[in-house]
């Protein structure tokens, strides 16, 4: 229930921003590079801030890690823009989505997980 709940949530946060920014061809896809990012950011706090917790809470992690991360991000949708993005010969925009996705979503996992310790020392 935690995973369909979460699931139900990060898909309609997702629409939204598709739907309420919508991306024409040959253009950076903010919505995705949004979702992707802030998912990633998400997963490294959760991850994080429940690490050393005893018993990691299993309804947490179900509900925001696999429902709400993974119905908010798309792995698939950020490839077939890149495909697109190829096949339109816009090199230098694929080069610079992909490589600003992967860059950035390590920075945020990077920066949420330091966030969520520095919580967890304090508290």
């Amino acid at each position: 229930m935690a995973i369909f709940l979460g699931g139900f949530l990060g898909s309609l946060i997702r629409t939204g921003l598709a739907h309420g920014f919508p991306v024409a061809a040959g253009e950076w896809p903010w919505p995705t590079f949004t979702v992707n990012i802030l998912g990633a950011a998400l997963l490294g706090y959760l991850i994080s801030s429940t690490q050393e917790r005893r018993p990691p809470s299993l309804y947490g992690r179900s509900f925001i890690g696999i429902g709400v991360c993974g119905a908010l991000t798309t792995f698939s949708t950020l490839i077939l823009e890149l495909l697109g993005m190829l096949e339109g010969s816009r090199w230098g925009l694929a080069a610079a989505y992909g490589s600003a996705s992967l860059a950035a979503g390590l920075a945020a996992v990077l920066l949420a997980s330091r966030l969520a310790r520095r919580r967890r020392g304090a508290a």
